[in-house]
């Protein structure tokens, strides 16, 4: 059985396992504020009300700044001949998952 913890990062919530890379919002620092909110080792399940007591998930910074994927927004009004379209890139953090402890 995979082991597998659920954490809080920046108010979003994200389901990541040990050697895995997971995609946030920019941070800001070196060290991001991790919560862990539900840990699974070995068929045990460990549920925070709402940080698990005691347990840790150990984080390295791979990408500090990333772009994403770029998005197309298209304004349009009919009849008076009127288009725009706007791209946006939003920046994103890679994160390495190194360790799962409870």
């Amino acid at each position: 059985m995979k082991n597998y913890a659920v954490i809080r990062i920046k108010g979003k919530q994200y389901k990541v396992s040990e050697g895995e890379e997971v995609l946030v919002g920019l941070l800001n620092s070196d060290e991001p504020l991790v919560e862990v909110l539900l840990c699974v080792q070995g068929g045990k399940v460990n549920v925070g009300r709402p940080i698990v007591k005691n347990a840790k998930v150990v984080l390295k910074v791979v990408n500090e700044k990333e772009k994403g994927e770029k998005i197309h927004v298209m304004k349009y009004k009919a009849k008076s001949r009127y288009r725009k379209k706007i791209g946006f890139r939003a920046l994103s953090s890679r994160l390495h998952v190194e360790k799962i402890t409870v």
